[in-house]
């Protein structure tokens, strides 16, 4: 079969032949149809993550969408979502034509979201709703600032506040086309960052009114040290990533005075089954325009160019992949 090859680190991958996957106990075969290129994808080719350097040479791949073409638990045919542990333990992941999956990391899709949709959204929408609904507990009428708004997880946050009832919907973003997909997500108002942290505050203040109720914070740093203070009384600020940093400071007084709750989150601690009924609950919104995540489509052909220009953040969003020879351009779904 035709993948996605990595075969040494901090390289890209290259288009080659790669063995075709065997189904071991417990794994389905899928063929693959669109696959994202995802940061955690970029951090664990690097050889740099906190998994270790996966051995070489391997097909990255974090997620991916496909059909089933041999399984022991779902029917040929059965048009499914799927996750998997490239780059994080041995195996192969979806950036190739056919991917051997873990049956309990396959989701059946009843949707008419297309694959190149599915596959932009994918753990980045779960991580998106279950922060709101689970982690943060977002009640109709609350107000929601999202960090890091331009970015996949912050794209879907916006939808999925809107969706889940918020009353108001904030964004932080540094680019003016980071702002561009903010607003097309959803957000009633962008703000631009400051290196300042008061500064910051005060900018976020003004955006919001004096308070938010709930923070989705993928990048940590001087942004969530800033919307901490802006949290309401029972506020609660949930942490999903470190983009811009891996510390920031909060002040005790605050979250006594208030009540407010820091929280973490990561897709890795959830079940099958709650990945599962996170990305079920967004498709129908996604098919209806209320969740998206705009998204570039390449073949995989194109791999090596596309992943330079993904780990140079030079893509229209998030890059998917579609096993075709040919991409289809920038796309908004």
């Amino acid at each position: 079969m035709r993948a996605a090859v990595l075969r040494t680190h901090g390289e890209p991958p290259a288009h080659a032949d790669h063995p075709d996957p065997v189904a071991g106990e417990g794994q389905s075969v899928v063929r693959v149809t669109a696959a994202p290129v995802v940061p955690l994808d970029l951090l664990c080719a690097s050889g740099t993550s906190y998994f270790g350097p996966p051995a070489v040479p391997y097909v990255p791949g974090v997620q991916g969408v496909g059909v089933v073409e041999e399984s022991a638990v779902m029917s040929p045919g059965t048009r499914v979502f799927f996750a998997t542990s490239a780059g994080m333990a041995a195996g192969d992941g979806s950036l190739a034509e056919r991917c051997a999956v873990p049956d309990t990391d396959l989701i059946p899709l009843d949707s008419p979201v297309p694959d190149t949709v599915v596959a932009a959204l994918g753990l980045s929408a779960v991580a998106a709703w279950m922060t709101l609904t689970w982690r943060a507990r977002l009640q109709p009428g609350e107000r929601v600032l999202v960090l890091g708004g331009g970015g996949a997880v912050g794209q879907a946050a916006i939808g999925a506040a809107g969706v889940l009832g918020a009353a108001q919907v904030i964004a932080v973003c540094r680019s003016d086309e980071a702002r561009r997909r903010a607003l097309a997500a959803g957000a009633n108002d962008v703000v631009t960052p400051s290196p300042d942290v008061d500064e910051l505050t005060a900018r976020l203040a003004a955006a919001t009114g004096g308070a938010v109720d709930v923070v989705i914070d993928p990048v940590f740093g001087t942004a969530a040290t800033a919307a901490a203070r802006v949290l309401a009384e029972r506020g609660r600020l949930v942490n999903l990533g470190g983009a811009s940093g891996d510390e920031a400071t909060f002040s005790s007084a605050i979250l006594r005075s208030r009540s407010a709750e820091i929280l973490g989150y990561t897709n890795n601690a959830i079940t099958p089954e709650q990945r599962r009924d996170a990305l079920t609950a967004v498709l129908p919104h996604a098919g209806t325009g209320r969740i998206r995540v705009a998204h570039e489509i390449a073949g995989l052909a194109d791999v090596a160019a596309a992943w330079q220009r993904q780990s140079a953040g030079e893509t229209a969003g998030r890059l998917v992949l579609t096993m075709s020879d040919r991409g289809q351009g920038p796309a908004e779904g």
